[in-house]
């Protein structure tokens, strides 16, 4: 697996990864009512594209294949982070999660936060982030259950 900064010609296919492992993994602790509110299919890519390169975006390439990405902006949020569902269990969130805590340490940056979701909230727990509060998240009428959480240095 190798891991590089996130090029213009990758937003489509994150969004195809987001999309897909939003439908797969997380199917678990999500309704499909749940899920199709997340998941739209359909997303701004332009928009999305601004926020890859405004943030700290790694993308994880496996054999040709993006199978994962992440993102966090100058302050340490972490925004985003999608492994492909095949590639779960490998090592890819946690290398890209490494990586961008590492370049934001060298900003200075001493805390990080997320909104985890429920599927995602062990994973953090296991890198030393702690639940701050739970939020009911509202998209399209339907409420999702994430977790704000926050990793001190």
């Amino acid at each position: 697996m190798n891991i590089r900064s996130y090029r213009a010609a990758d937003c489509p296919l994150l969004a195809q990864l987001f999309y897909d492992t939003v439908h797969t993994v997380n199917a678990r602790d999500y309704s499909p009512a749940q899920l199709a509110a997340w998941a739209t299919g359909s997303v701004d890519l332009a928009a999305w594209n601004r926020s890859f390169l405004q943030h700290h975006t790694l993308v994880a390439i496996d054999a040709g294949q993006i199978v994962g990405f992440g993102d966090m902006d100058q302050d340490g949020f972490l925004d985003r982070l999608y492994v492909h569902h095949v590639f779960q269990r490998r090592g890819v969130a946690r290398a890209i999660l490494q990586q961008l805590e590492e370049q934001a340490k060298a900003r200075g940056v001493t805390r990080f936060t997320t909104h985890a979701s429920i599927t995602a909230r062990p994973f953090f727990e296991r890198f030393g982030y702690m639940v701050l509060q739970r939020n009911q998240v509202v998209r399209a009428g339907i409420s999702l259950t994430n977790y704000t959480m926050e990793k001190r240095i």
